[in-house]
């Protein structure tokens, strides 16, 4: 049976909707993503060094700074809390330029930081498979995304 032509742009919006939100869900997972995960990638000329966690609250996690040989002292720093970080922990670290925040780098922190974009990775398979209806190509992203997580999970 042929289509007619209100079936074919009906078909054609459906998959132009269903692009644009997994593109949303794409940028959104990488935006967030790239927030801390530049602090990492682009880590040339920022203070480096360590820290041993002393204490948590709700939302960060502080201790004290132990700076790399060219890096400037810092009497204490606070790391975003996270399952990453518990008080005893001691971990590399890159401050955030003008803060006494700090990033934990190396291939822990670099995964920790990309975990939203492996999110939106599995988020977006599930549109990419049942919206667009391209099987294939939503079981690459979605074990992409997973395998993403898992890594994340396995290097904490």
């Amino acid at each position: 049976m042929k289509r007619s032509s209100s079936q074919r742009a009906a078909l054609a919006g459906r998959r132009a909707a269903m692009g644009l939100v997994v593109l949303v869900l794409l940028v959104a997972g990488a935006w967030s993503s790239w927030n801390t995960a530049h602090h990492i990638v682009l880590a040339k000329g920022r203070d480096h060094g360590t820290v041993t966690v002393t204490g948590c609250g709700e939302e960060t996690c502080t201790g004290a700074y132990e700076p790399d040989a060219v890096s400037r002292e810092r009497p204490r720093v606070s790391v975003d809390r996270s399952v990453a970080a518990r008080e005893g922990d001691r971990f590399p670290v890159v401050v955030k330029p003008g803060t006494d925040a700090v990033v934990r780098t190396g291939v822990p922190g670099f995964l920790h930081a990309w975990v939203p974009l492996g999110g939106a990775m599995v988020l977006a398979a599930f549109v990419i498979g049942g919206g667009l209806r391209m099987s294939r190509t939503a079981w690459g992203a979605g074990t992409a995304g997973a395998a993403l997580l898992v890594a994340t999970f396995v290097a904490l």
